[in-house]
This record gives structure tokens, sequence and C-alpha cells, in this order.
């Protein structure tokens, strides 16, 4: 019989450092969702929304895509990757941490010797990265088909977009886990999220600019403009004021354009505090 030491004895009676509770978390709840129906369901929406993109480009021509690569890219990417983001983020954040209230499966998990915030660091890793692939993916369709119609030519303004869009996913993320910690029901926590990321903030963003004249520094959507701002040269003026009716007699609106420091400020603050208030959340509420 081979012999254990005493320092492999005093190993085994060990439960693995936060490091290594975290990364094991991440591993394995990363292959679930690889291993999911969610993830070919979002991976087929993406795909789909390339294809239908590819097609009516290919087709029509549009001339506002077509006269340069810049606008090509503000076309094809501004207009879808906050959408493909915000899936992503409901996708793999909506139920992340609500399912082990509702499977059960916190019951067999935290008695152990594993720390709650490792399980929540370890599901948002698995999570973002979960969501790093579909939008990577998401984001080769569309360079491959600026490459086919510009060349190499690729703006710069593109890698910002793209990076932007990271940071975006970040901050979904952080806002999702909020909720999935807020709800004890998965169903609950995607809903809400999606009626949020899909619909309200939007609508609160459309009502507080055009009619209270307000900039809506406060929201997350707002923030999430410099994606496809940053695609626009000149950049967008951060007031543009619209007028209607004969010779601009009319009632007049005033549109607001986030600047990128701004931008990147609302999406740092949100990932921050939403996911600070999610962990909390998750570490005090108990398994009844």
């Amino acid at each position: 019989m081979s012999q254990v030491t005493s320092a492999e004895t005093t190993n085994m009676g060990k439960a693995p450092s936060n490091l290594g509770q975290v990364g094991v978390i991440m591993k394995y709840t990363f292959l679930d969702y690889f291993r999911s129906r969610r993830f070919f369901i979002l991976l087929v929406i993406a795909l789909v929304i390339s294809a239908i993109l590819t097609g009516v480009i290919g087709y029509y021509r549009p001339a506002s895509l077509m006269a340069s690569s810049l606008g090509f890219y503000a076309g094809w990417w501004g207009m879808s990757a906050t959408f493909v983001v915000a899936l992503s983020g409901i996708f793999f954040g909506g139920d992340a941490i609500s399912g082990e209230f509702q499977n059960k499966t916190g019951y067999f998990t935290l008695p152990n010797p594993v720390r709650r915030s490792s399980v929540y660091v370890g599901k948002w890793l698995a999570s973002f990265i979960a969501s790093t692939a579909i939008l990577t993916i998401f984001t080769a369709i569309t360079l491959a088909n600026g490459l086919f119609y510009f060349g190499a030519n690729v703006p710069y303004q593109f890698g910002e977009s793209v990076l932007f869009a990271w940071f975006y996913l970040a901050a979904v993320l952080g806002f999702t886990f909020f909720f999935s910690s807020l709800f004890k029901s998965g169903s609950y926590s995607i809903l809400v999220t999606a009626i949020l990321f899909l619909f309200a903030f939007n609508l609160v963003q459309s009502l507080v600019s055009s009619l209270a004249q307000i900039e809506p520094w406060f929201l997350l959507s707002y923030g999430s403009q410099i994606i496809g701002n940053i695609l626009t040269v000149p950049y967008p003026a951060h007031t543009a004021i619209t007028s209607f009716g004969p010779e601009g007699r009319g009632p007049s609106f005033t549109t607001f354009n986030v600047g990128i420091p701004e931008g990147l400020m609302i999406m740092a603050v949100y990932f921050v505090v939403t996911a600070v208030l999610g962990l909390i959340l998750f570490e005090k509420k108990e398994f009844n």
C-alpha cells in the first residue's frame, strides 16, 4: 500500500481556495451553458440576424451602407450589437442565481465549504465567457462581410465599438445578476430583465429626452449609445434640437447623445453597483 504523507493528509481535509472554487464553478457552469439548448438557441438567433443582414445588404446594396466601410459597419454593427449583447445577458444571466433557489441546487452546493461569493463570481465569469463566444461569432460574421465588400479597409472605430460592446456586456450581466439574485424564480428574473432591456429602457429614454427634455444620464441604454455613435464621423453633438412645423415654428425636441467618457462611466457604475448589490442579496437570502 502506498503511504500518504502528512502534508497530503492535511491538504485532503482542506477546502479549495476561493480562487479555486471560482475556477471550478466557472468551468462547470460554462459546460452546462455550452451543452444546454439556450446556448444553441442564442447562437441560432445570432446567425439568423447575420443571415438576414447579409441577404438584405447583398441584394439591395443600400447606398448609405455601401458608400464607405465606416458607413457599412455603422449600419450593420451599430444597429444590432446592443441587441445581441442584451439577449446574451438575458439568456445567460437571467436565471443564473435564481436557478439555485428554483432548482434546489443551492441546497446541495452551499452546505459544503463553498463560499457564496465564489458561486456568484464563478457563475458571472461563466456567463461572460458564454456571452463573449456568441458576440465573437457575430463580430466575425460582421467582419467577414466587411472584408468581402471593402477588403482590409477596416476602420479603427469598429475596433473601439467592439470594445465598448464588451464593456456593455459586463454592465448587462451585472444588472441581470442583480435581478437574478432578487427573485427566487428564474422565469420572473428572465421576464423582468427581458422587458427592461428590450422595451422599458428605450421607452423611458425616449420619453425623458423627447418629452421632458431631460438628459437620461441615469439609464444604461443611454450609455450604450457610444457603441453606435463611435461609428459616426464626426461624433454626434451632445445635444441636437429638431423643430417641427412650417419654417421650424412648431414644437422642438432635444436629442441627447452621450459622450464616450460619460458612456463608459455609466456602464461602469451600473456594473459595479448592480453586481455588488446582487452579491449582497445572494449572501443574505436563505434557502427556505
